[in-house]
């Protein structure tokens, strides 16, 4: 019997390598015969190395760009007509549109659209509504679509986009789970002390951690207005890892050296884990945040908004706190809340690791894409949502 043959598409390598860890692997290890599609970067390239799969290079231009969409539209639909694929699974916005008609005019059969989060979020005009119908055409061209998060799935439903029979969630959400023993591992062979010092971390320090793109809508200006107000207790100190590319608020950061300290990029995240004690993440919406799952994994509990996808990331009280999106007055209260009393810290910290481990292993969720891939869904793995319509 030939091997089925899977197609996945993700628009830059950089989203496949860190979306896709262990994920491309283990479905070759089920007998999947595995193509990467994705730009072609360093990145992609590594992944491909990392996974064990080949990979094939269609450059895909993340903003709107109509002539260099119509060109990797054409390399899709001729690598698809060439490979003859059983499945694709499609997920970043571009390579979910452009692999999604691509597959649909060449006749894929499972058409497997995975929703990380909505870009419309937060737009308006006529940059919304055109960010509207082309989630609309990859939601209608899928012939299966699975939401990382039930808040994403509901509102992805409250703007019309939801579709009856189709819409799938696997368990308590994200798309890839987390290898709690790689985190752990990598975390403990980390000697604290030494790397707080090199920080310019104190003992005392209480370290709230922010990790992802300095970006508005990552809420980063929360963090800068609880970083100057006067009620944050002195020993509280920021520390932010990632890039940006936004230099007003790059040098707002950096007018805060007493407060915020930066680490921009690394591939070592899971290092810098061992400094902190809570993780901070004030976005304005995700889709579902694996870091916090990568936290929550060496037992660091979270403070997070209750925005898209974020709200499904932390149980309020138990594994972490909730603040309400752009309330820079509530993420200083909380980060002071933990702050003075440590055994609600590490009690939050320890129920955190206990659900990451019992709700988020990667094979629980891969079981499931698998599983709807190939058309037979286990509701222990892979639920339906069921829109109002099929409620009513």
């Amino acid at each position: 019997m030939n091997p089925r043959k899977l197609v996945v598409g993700l628009t830059i390598g950089g989203s496949a390598w860190a979306l896709m860890r262990g994920q491309l692997a283990w479905f070759r290890e089920q007998g999947w015969q595995i193509t990467l599609v994705t730009s072609p970067d360093d990145r992609a390239k590594q992944t491909a190395d990392r996974e064990g799969v080949p990979v094939r290079g269609i450059p895909m231009h993340r903003g709107l760009s109509p002539v260099k969409d119509v060109v990797a539209l054409l390399r899709w639909v001729s690598f698809l007509r060439t490979e003859r694929p059983d499945a694709i699974n499609v997920g970043t916005p571009k390579a979910s549109l452009l692999g999604g008609i691509a597959a649909w005019l060449t006749g894929v059969k499972r058409r497997l659209y995975v929703v990380r989060g909505l870009r419309l979020e937060g737009s308006t005009g006529p940059t919304a509504r055109l960010l509207w119908a082309m989630e609309w055409l990859s939601h209608k061209l899928a012939t299966d679509v699975l939401y990382v998060s039930r808040s994403l799935a509901q509102e992805a439903e409250r703007r019309g986009l939801v579709m009856p029979g189709k819409s799938w969630l696997i368990g308590s959400g994200s798309s890839n789970g987390v290898d709690t023993e790689k985190v752990r591992a990598r975390a403990g062979t980390v000697d604290a002390a030494e790397l707080r010092s090199r920080l310019g971390l104190g003992a005392e320090d209480f370290v709230v951690g922010f990790i992802g793109r300095i970006a508005a809508d990552k809420g980063v200006e929360m963090i800068l207005d609880a970083a100057a107000n006067p009620q944050l207790p002195t020993n509280a100190t920021f520390l932010l890892i990632g890039s940006t590319d936004d230099p007003a608020l790059a040098a707002r950061v950096s007018a805060q050296p007493d407060r915020i300290r930066t680490v921009g990029w690394t591939d070592d995240v899971w290092g810098h884990l061992a400094v902190m004690d809570v993780l901070c993440l004030p976005t304005r919406r995700e889709g579902f945040p694996n870091v916090v799952l990568e936290a929550a994994a060496v037992g660091v509990p979270t403070i997070t908004t209750r925005a898209t996808g974020a709200i499904d990331s932390v149980v309020p009280e138990v594994t972490g706190l909730l603040v309400d999106v752009d309330d820079a007055d509530a993420l200083t209260q909380a980060i002071s809340r933990l702050a003075a009393d440590p055994e609600l810290t590490t009690r939050l910290g320890e129920a955190a690791q206990r659900r990451v481990d019992d709700e988020f292993r990667p094979e629980q969720i891969w079981s499931g894409v698998e599983e709807i891939l190939s058309g037979d869904p286990n509701p222990v793995h892979a639920a339906r949502f069921t829109t109002k319509g099929d409620r009513s």
